[in-house]
C-alpha cells in the first residue's frame, strides 16, 4: 500500500472531512439555538441540552471507543461511528420535540465519540512515510481549526439561508459519501471479528470508566451554566466511585480498556495533559467572543459568527503550508511550545479588548496570533503521543488525548464562566486572562513534559 501523501489524498480528504464535521457540530448548532428554541418551543433549560448532549456523550464515549478501535478494527469502528452520526443527523433534522432532538444530539455525540478515535489511528496506520505524516496532521489540524472557528459562522449562514433543520441534514449527504469512500479508500482490518473474546474489551472497564467520564462532563457542562445544585453534587460524588471501580477493574484485567502504564509513557502523559490544557484555553475562547460581539456590540448572530470567520481562514494555510516545515525542522515539542506561547500571547491581548473596540486596529491583530497558535497546539498536543502508541494501541491513546481535550473544553467554559462573572466588559477581560493561565500551563508542560527527541515514524516496508 502506498504511503505517500500522493497516493492517498482520497484517503486523507475523507479523514479530514470527517474531523470537520464532528468538530463544526461542537459549534455550529449555537447559533441556531433562538430559532431551535422559538420551533420547538423550548425553555431556555431544555435548549441548553441541544448544545451538551453532544458534549457530553462526545467526552464520555471516547475512551472505550479508542479501545474498541484496537481490537474491532480502525476501519469497522471509523464506519459504525459515522453511520451513527449521520443517522443521528437525520433524525435531528427531521424532528419535531424537543426530547427527540436532544436524544439525536446524543446519539450524534457518540458516533463522534467513535468516530476520532479510528480516524487518528487510520493516519497514523496509513501514512508511515515521516514526509506524509507530517502533512497529513497538518491537514488534519487544519480541519480542527476550522471546526472551531468555522462553526460560529456556518451555523449563522445556514440558519438565515436554510432554516435551522439545515444545520443538522447538511450531514448526511457528506456522511453517505463518506460511507461509500471509506469502504474503497480505507485499509481493511484484517481482523477475525470472531476471535475477539469478550474479555478482551473489558466490558467492565468501559461501563464504569464511561459512566464516570459521562457523569464528570455532565457535571462540568451544568457547572459552566452555573446551576449546581444537591443533585449534581451527589452525581458529582457517584463519578469518583465509578472512577474508583474503574481502577480496581483496570488493575485486575489482563486486557484494560485503559492501561496506566500508557501514563508510564513520557509523550503520552504529557500529550494528554497538554490537550486537556489546549482545550481549557481554546474553546471557552469561542464562547466568549460569540457573546462579546453580540452583548457589547449587538452584532446579530450571523455577523457575530462572521466576525470569528478569519481564524478559520489563516488558520488553513497555516496549517496546511507552515506546520508540516515547523514539524519537520524542530518537532512535534516546540511547535506545541510555540503554539502555547502564541496562544497566551492571543488571549492577552483579547484581556485588553476595549468595550468600544475596533475591529481592525483592536480584535484582529489578536485574531491572526490566535489562528497561527490553534493548529500548532493541536497537532503539537496531539502528535506526540500518537508516534509513541504501540501499534495495537493507537486508538486507546487517540481515545486518551482527545477525552482529555473534551473534558478541559468542559472544565474551562465551567471555571471561566464563572470567573466571568455579570457580563460585563470586565468579566470578558477576566475570562480571556483566565484562558491565558491555561495557555501559560500548557507552555510549562511542553517545554517540560514532552520528550523533545520522539523517532520518525518508520517507511513501510
Amino acid at each position: 500500500m502506498p504511503n505517500t501523501l500522493a497516493g492517498q489524498r482520497g484517503t486523507l480528504l475523507l479523514l479530514t472531512s470527517v474531523e470537520l464535521l464532528v468538530f463544526l457540530d461542537t459549534s455550529v448548532v449555537n447559533l441556531a439555538m433562538p430559532s431551535i428554541g422559538s420551533a420547538l418551543s423550548l425553555s431556555l433549560a431544555t435548549l441548553v441540552w441541544v448544545s451538551s448532549a453532544y458534549q457530553v456523550t462526545f467526552g464520555g464515549f471516547q475512551l472505550g471507543a479508542g479501545r474498541a478501535t484496537d481490537r474491532l478494527g480502525m476501519r469497522l469502528m471509523f464506519q459504525t461511528g459515522l453511520a451513527l452520526f449521520t443517522a443521528a443527523s437525520l433524525l435531528a433534522g427531521l424532528t419535531h420535540s424537543g426530547a427527540a432532538l436532544i436524544a439525536a444530539r446524543a446519539l450524534q455525540g457518540v458516533g463522534a465519540a467513535i468516530l476520532i478515535p479510528a480516524e487518528l489511528a487510520l493516519i497514523t496506520a496509513v501514512f508511515t512515510d515521516p514526509e506524509a505524516y507530517r502533512r497529513a496532521f497538518g491537514v488534519w489540524s487544519a480541519m480542527g481549526a476550522v471546526g472551531a472557528a468555522g462553526g460560529v459562522a456556518a451555523g449563522g449562514v445556514i440558519v438565515s439561508a436554510l432554516g435551522w433543520q439545515w444545520v443538522f441534514l447538511v450531514n448526511v449527504p457528506i456522511g453517505v459519501l463518506g460511507l461509500l469512500a471509506s469502504s474503497r479508500l480505507l485499509p481493511r482490518d484484517g481482523i477475525d471479528l470472531r476471535a475477539v473474546r469478550r474479555g478482551e474489551l473489558d466490558l467492565p472497564g468501559m461501563v464504569t470508566g464511561t459512566g464516570c467520564l459521562l457523569l464528570v462532563v455532565y457535571v462540568a457542562t451544568k457547572a459552566a451554566e452555573g446551576s449546581l445544585d444537591l443533585r449534581h453534587w451527589l452525581l458529582a460524588g457517584l463519578a469518583v466511585l465509578l472512577g474508583a471501580a474503574f481502577a480496581a477493574v483496570e488493575r485486575r484485567t489482563p486486557t484494560p480498556v485503559l492501561p496506566f502504564r500508557l501514563f508510564r509513557t513520557r509523550d503520552i502523559a504529557g500529550s494528554a495533559l497538554a490537550n486537556f490544557l489546549v482545550g481549557a484555553a481554546h474553546v471557552p475562547v469561542f464562547v466568549f467572543l460569540s457573546l462579546y460581539f453580540q452583548e457589547v456590540h449587538h452584532y446579530s448572530a450571523v455577523k457575530s459568527g462572521l466576525a470569528v470567520l478569519p481564524i478559520a481562514l489563516v488558520g488553513i494555510p497555516v496549517a496546511r503550508l507552515l506546520i508540516p516545515r515547523a514539524l519537520k525542522a524542530v518537532g512535534p515539542r516546540r511547535v506545541l511550545v510555540a503554539g502555547m506561547a502564541l496562544l497566551a500571547l492571543a488571549l492577552l491581548l483579547l484581556s485588553r479588548i476595549p468595550a468600544r473596540a475596533d475591529y481592525a486596529a483592536d480584535f484582529l491583530p489578536a485574531a491572526m496570533v490566535f489562528a497561527v497558535a490553534l493548529p500548532a497546539c493541536f497537532v503539537g498536543a496531539t502528535m506526540p503521543a500518537m508516534r509513541a502508541a504501540a501499534p495495537g494501541e493507537t486508538g486507546v491513546v487517540s481515545g486518551v488525548v482527545n477525552t482529555a481535550q473534551r473534558l478541559g473544553a468542559g472544565l474551562g467554559v465551567a471555571v471561566l464562566a464563572a470567573d466571568a462573572g455579570g457580563g460585563a466588559i470586565t468579566g470578558y477581560h477576566h475570562a480571556f486572562l483566565g484562558a491565558a493561565v491555561f495557555a501559560g500551563l500548557g507552555l510549562l508542560v511542553a517545554a517540560f513534559l514532552l520528550d523533545a527527541s520522539v523517532p520518525e515514524p518508520s517507511p513501510a516496508s
